[in-house]
């Protein structure tokens, strides 16, 4: 990070008089000044989102030492293309994703984010409500066998909590209020919330874990994968877009920078977010790979509807499939948060914010929610859609984008070896994205 102290930095955005100085601060604003801890949970919160549940199956493709060094590199580029946002966002006068592009491309580079973050953030929504309709309502697996979800497995399979109505109530009774916030610092509680339901999930997994492996109840795992055709060396590439995609929060940077307003602090909150994250994708991949095994479906919470034998035992199911399904609830309006203003950006550039416009702003809100509940109804696996998204949308606002930005260095900041950096972090981006929409297109043919 630059050299620069926080004193000498205007915050991207403020809801304060134009005529205060960012040196003389009432009592008053300093105390409502977003928190480090508040951004490491946005943060957070913006990372673990539905990637989790697909991690654990990138461990049964690729082998538990290759997916553990992927989760590491994935997590290290991914700071430094951060790295890189908030160094020329601070140099210059952007206060958007798309504003940072527009600055070094014009308005073809703030039209490439724009599209980009819709694309992936709209697949994640879609992608929640996939993985909440598998818990309430189930799931039938590509092999043909069934999986109840928690709402038919307590009450039976009636019309009221099939697939489509169930998505149906939560997206109007639960999404639409989340998303009627209209400042981002306002989530920071609800994910908190989120980040400790996170946890619980892997503490939970992680113990039923350990048990089975005393029980002797453990599955077999691969530490490498089995390399036995073509086909398989291929399949590799297929796990390393839902990793880029599980790490992909770019979208969300300058909404929750500018809210922060200091460089070194968000540049502090997303190393601590990255850590944890990547822990936290770990564990849940080892212990949900140890528990299940080759079994494992594309979104593990399928798995869960398991009979183990014991009440406790169903009683831990449930919970972790309902502590799960609840943090997708509150990850939701974070990431529609950055759709929706991107989308306004696109639409309507001279428009006045879209906050103090109730109309635009609840107009936009239900067609969102619309044609993501659309789309969940009528997707039925995760899998391909982490492989679509990780391959061409997430690789370029995670690492192309980024690298693009010093490459073009139009404020003259970058050393040379950023240049070699960023040169080296686009060619492995586009030959790994490359490698897997071949590999996804064969698998298909």
């Amino acid at each position: 990070m630059p050299s620069t102290t926080s004193e000498s930095i205007v915050p991207l955005l403020s809801e304060h008089s134009s005529h205060a100085t960012p040196t003389a601060k009432t009592t008053t604003e300093k105390q409502s000044q977003p928190s480090v801890s508040g951004a490491v949970f946005n943060v957070s919160t913006s990372i673990i989102g539905a990637g989790i549940m697909s991690i654990p199956a990138t461990l049964k493709v690729l082998g538990v030492v290759p997916a553990f060094f992927l989760i590491v590199f994935v997590g290290v580029v991914v700071d430094v293309s951060v790295e890189f946002m908030l160094r020329f966002t601070y140099a210059g006068e952007s206060k958007t994703y798309a504003g940072l592009m527009y600055e070094s491309f014009g308005r073809l580079g703030s039209v490439a984010v724009q599209i980009s973050v819709m694309i992936t953030n709209l697949g994640c929504l879609i992608i929640y409500l996939i993985i909440i309709g598998d818990v309430l309502s189930g799931d039938q697996s590509d092999d043909g066998s069934v999986h109840l979800g928690v709402l038919q497995e307590w009450f039976g399979i009636h019309w009221w909590n099939t697939r489509n109505v169930a998505i149906l109530f939560i997206v109007v009774f639960v999404m639409l209020p989340l998303v009627l916030f209209r400042r981002v610092e306002l989530l920071s509680m609800s994910s908190a919330v989120a980040v400790l339901l996170a946890i619980v999930f892997v503490g939970i997994c992680s113990a039923m874990a350990v048990t089975a492996a005393v029980k002797g109840q453990s599955r077999s795992i691969r530490l490498l994968p089995h390399l036995d055709d073509q086909a398989a060396f291929f399949n590799l590439f297929t796990a390393i877009p839902v990793i880029v995609t599980a790490f992909t929060f770019h979208f969300n940077v300058h909404a929750i920078g500018m809210e922060l307003g200091k460089p070194a602090a968000m540049a502090s909150a997303v190393r601590i977010s990255l850590v944890l994250c990547a822990l936290i994708y770990f564990s849940i991949g080892l212990f949900g790979y140890i528990l299940f095994g080759d079994s494992i479906e594309a979104d593990i919470l399928v798995n869960f509807d398991q009979a183990t034998g014991s009440t406790i035992g169903l009683l831990l199911n449930d919970i972790v499939r309902l502590s799960y399904a609840l943090h997708l609830m509150l990850v939701f309006p974070l990431l529609n948060f950055s759709l929706r203003a991107n989308i306004d950006e696109l639409l309507f550039p001279n428009k006045s914010l879209l906050a103090k416009d109730t109309k635009r702003f609840l107009a936009l809100t239900l067609i969102l929610l619309g044609v993501a509940y659309l789309f969940a109804i009528a997707i039925p696996n995760i899998w391909y859609f982490f492989q679509f998204m990780g391959s061409t949308a997430a690789v370029c606002i995670a690492f192309i984008f980024p690298g693009a930005l010093v490459l073009r260095d139009v404020h003259g900041i970058a050393t040379k070896k950023d240049k070699i950096i960023a040169a080296t972090m686009i060619i492995l981006a586009v030959i790994t994205s490359i490698i897997a929409i071949s590999s996804n297109l064969y698998s298909l043919s």
